[in-house]
């Protein structure tokens, strides 16, 4: 009887035994607990022998049957996977990450010494293979000799190495062989689309390499009530703190994984849906997809792409992140292909109390909130929501928002003001619109600066009492007017009033002088530059009527309608 080892036909069983006395074992689990993992190995060891389970170095506990010499691993491997005695994810691994072991024989068995005179071992029957290739008809024929799941194998290290983008249905139909063909010639060998038993190998070891660098195993997470495969090669377990369990990185990859789980319904998928695109593991660019019973997140920038999925299951929300660094893209996607379909909802939720989660604004669940790349302010300007700003609040934009809600696009914009119209991407009803001052105003008269001087830390603006020291700039210019109050850089953009509440001006960026000018200098453009912009691109801006002196609190609540936190993202 012939023997299939590993993904190959039995032509290449040379390949396997000529690896002699190598020590592998068969890795069926890995588990974050050392109590799960114990009950874990005494479920296996009811049904089969040579259980063992090991620490490791990080803080997993794996399952592994063995000690095995390679070519025994790849054959018990394959018999245990064919009786659906173990995972289909199970591996051959060298137990070079294995520890202390915590059940099986209680023996030292790591590491065992290659034996000088090794006893003879039975062989199974093999076809030893010449050392040439082989041609297309003897590569079809030996191709006839794989399994199913040989077959499926190779269309995933296909799929993997980019030249394959099909289902995985062990058929070798035209898809598949344009496939080979590709790679066959990416890899320098005659595009046939038939792969010969040499180029197999080279194919099946390339995948391997990548898998066993991932020690990809199913892991049971009880109290969030999620079974999965994880790369578990590369995180470790870290905490629960709901609505999150948390796989921090365990090598320099800085690969995470958290796994989502709470009690709720649609309302409470719809709310995380929206809570994840605020997080920094879900970068800005990527599609979205928001469904009645569940939702995928995708994320990428220059440091790291993201896959988020979650659904309704049993009046609970589940799911799962995968964040894993950019210009990886064969290692992310065989991970996020062996999670999607792994990913198994079982008894258990985390509860709204669980872990001890550290209060910080800038967290959520011990994940870091995105932050804006730049702050500053604006005002609305018309009925429609345009928002007038400068135009080095919005220079090189990824993604724009208004109060952190909605997101807008650069309408106009003259850099030499210093001047930028956004519109809102979707409708707005503002509160309140700006209304231009018509006559200019007098030197030294009080006049207040609105705007987010924290940058949005505060949910409101504040106010910055001052005088106009001047209706021209310091070289003369009188489109600029010169005041008289301290701000901050991220109220660059916000409405300067006079007491009636008329905006005068609009505050511009602090300037790039090479001198440093006293803590209370800055700088507007007057009203009549801002009209004439408006105007030029469609927009007539609402000037006052009779002028009356507005008490504090009126104008701080005038300054609250019509003043807007604008957000610039990368």
């Amino acid at each position: 009887m012939r023997h299939v080892l590993g993904f190959l036909a039995t032509g290449i069983l040379t390949f396997w035994t000529q690896l002699a006395w190598a020590q592998s074992w068969v890795q069926v689990e890995a588990q974050p607990s050392e109590a799960r993992a114990l009950e874990r190995a005494q479920d296996y060891a009811g049904r089969m022998g040579n259980v063992n389970a090991f620490k490791t170095g990080s803080q997993w506990h794996v399952i592994a049957l063995g000690p095995y010499e390679e070519a025994d691993a790849f054959r018990r491997l394959l018999e245990l996977r064919a009786a659906r005695q173990i995972p289909a994810d199970s591996f051959v691994s060298d137990g070079r990450t294995f520890g202390a072991q915590i059940f099986g024989s209680g023996e030292t068995v790591l590491p065992l010494p290659v034996p000088a005179n090794p006893e003879p071992q039975a062989q199974p029957e093999v076809i030893v293979l010449a050392p040439t290739d082989e041609t297309p008809a003897q590569a079809r024929a030996s191709e006839r000799q794989l399994s199913r799941d040989d077959r499926a194998r190779l269309q995933t290290a296909l799929q993997l190495e980019g030249f394959y983008r099909s289902a995985i249905d062990a058929s070798f139909g035209p898809g598949t062989r344009r496939a080979m063909a590709a790679w066959q010639s990416a890899n320098g060998f005659e595009a046939t689309g038939i792969l010969t038993t040499i180029q197999r190998r080279q194919l099946i070891d390339g995948y391997l390499e990548i898998v066993n660098s991932l020690q990809l195993a199913r892991v049971i997470d009880p109290e969030a009530g999620i079974e999965i495969e994880m790369p578990t090669g590369l995180v470790n377990f870290d905490r629960h703190e709901s609505p999150f369990a948390q796989y921090k990185p365990s090598t320099e990859d800085q690969v995470r994984v958290i796994l989502i789980s709470q009690e709720g319904d649609g309302a409470t998928l719809a709310a995380l849906y929206d809570i994840m695109q605020t997080l920094e593991i879900v970068p800005l660019n990527g599609s979205r997809a928001l469904r009645d019973r569940s939702f995928t997140l995708e994320g990428a920038n220059d440091r790291i792409v993201s896959h988020t999925f979650a659904r309704l299951t049993g009046g609970t929300v589940k799911g799962f992140s995968l964040i894993w660094p950019a210009g990886d893209e064969k290692r992310f996607r065989l991970v996020l292909n062996a999670m999607q379909k792994s990913f198994t909802p079982i008894d258990g939720v985390l509860p709204d109390t669980a872990g001890s989660a550290v209060q910080d604004i800038d967290l959520l669940s011990g994940l870091e909130i995105r932050r804006a790349d730049r702050a500053r302010s604006g005002f609305f300007i018309d009925g429609s929501g345009a928002v007038l700003t400068t135009s080095a609040a919005v220079a090189q934009c990824t993604r724009i928002t208004l109060d952190d809600e909605t997101e807008a696009e650069v309408a106009a914009e003259d850099a030499g003001l210093g001047l930028a119209l956004l519109r809102p991407r979707e409708a707005l009803a503002p509160r309140g619109t700006a209304e231009l001052a018509a006559a200019e105003p007098s030197l030294r008269s009080d006049i207040a600066v609105a705007g987010y001087s924290f940058g949005g830390v505060l949910t409101a603006p504040t106010l910055s009492y001052g005088t106009l020291a001047d209706v021209k700039g310091l070289d003369g210019d009188t489109r600029v007017q010169r005041l008289a109050v301290t701000s901050e850089p991220s109220d660059a953009g916000g409405p300067v009033f006079d007491g009636s509440g008329a905006v005068l001006g609009m505050l511009l960026e602090p300037g790039a002088s090479p001198r440093k000018l006293p803590r209370d200098v800055a700088f507007a453009a007057d009203a009549p530059v801002l009209a004439a912009f408006l105007a030029a691109n469609g927009i007539s801006p609402r000037t006052p009527g009779a002028a009356e002196v507005m008490a504090p609190e009126d104008l701080s609540g005038l300054a609250s309608d019509v003043t807007v936190l604008v957000s610039c993202y990368n």
